[in-house]
């Protein structure tokens, strides 16, 4: 059965990232959440997708030169670009807000510029997932293998997401066929691909290989009817609300 996440919350839908899309999306029924990660000034774990702060909110300037407490000051922008009342959440404040439903979550760990990571923040998101209880309900992901890496070093029994993007492949002269070797060399549990890259062998080799296959970002409604009919196991959207009416409706 193909599961829905809620990309960003539902980021078509209101202030990505933000708590008010978090609680929306679980109304709705999606089955989980997914959401990006970035490391603070004085080590915070917060929630929001940009390393710096002007295309999504008020603020400026990097996340990482912020302390929790400016950035929950922070006001978010709605989708079409208008300050809103919501604030900059952190890890913490997410999880709460699922540990009070059956929602899972998909949290990408990013990183402060292109091939970059930052220092510490594979050990402060499972401490912060251990202590919410939600070990069994959350998968780490992020394109960069060594991330992976670390979060498998430290934690090895933890859901794990390689994220591929076609322009990835294209720039290594590769098809969409190698994404599962690549998963399979990373130790994953779980393929996420852009979803122009999915097709038949792509679904094939990911069964063959018991690796979970997801497919972002699906916002159209005849994607979203390819995606179901190939059986991926997750359609990441910004629109949470299109596709659970698509997938009930059936391929």
């Amino acid at each position: 059965m193909t599961r829905i996440a809620a990309h960003r919350g539902g980021a078509a839908l209101w202030p990505e990232n933000s708590l008010l899309a978090f609680r929306n999306a679980i109304a709705l029924g999606s089955d989980l959440l997914e959401l990006d990660v970035h490391l603070t000034a004085g080590g915070g774990v917060a929630v929001i997708h940009d390393a710096r702060l002007e295309r999504t909110t008020d603020g400026r300037g990097p996340v990482s030169s912020l302390t929790p407490a400016e950035l929950r000051r922070v006001r978010l922008r709605g989708p079409g670009g208008a300050v809103t009342v919501e604030h900059v959440p952190m890890l913490d404040d997410v999880l709460g807000t699922a540990a009070t439903s059956t929602v899972g979550l998909l949290v990408e760990l990013k990183g402060p510029g292109m091939g970059a990571r930052y220092d510490g923040l594979e050990e402060r998101v499972l401490a912060a997932v251990a202590a919410a209880g939600l070990q069994q309900r959350v998968t780490l992901m992020a394109f960069d293998p060594e991330v992976i890496a670390r979060v498998r070093a430290l934690a090895p029994r933890a859901r794990t997401t390689l994220l591929i993007a076609r322009r990835m492949l294209e720039r290594a002269g590769a098809g969409p066929e190698t994404t599962v070797d690549r998963a399979i060399a990373a130790g994953v549990t779980d393929l996420g691909l852009e979803h122009t890259l999915v097709d038949e062998r792509v679904v094939a080799a990911a069964r063959a290989a018991r690796i979970t296959l997801g497919a972002w970002t699906v916002n159209d409604e005849a994607e979203m009817r390819r995606m179901h009919a190939l059986g991926v196991d997750v359609l990441t959207t910004d629109r949470p609300d299109l596709a659970k009416r698509v997938l009930t409706a059936g391929p």
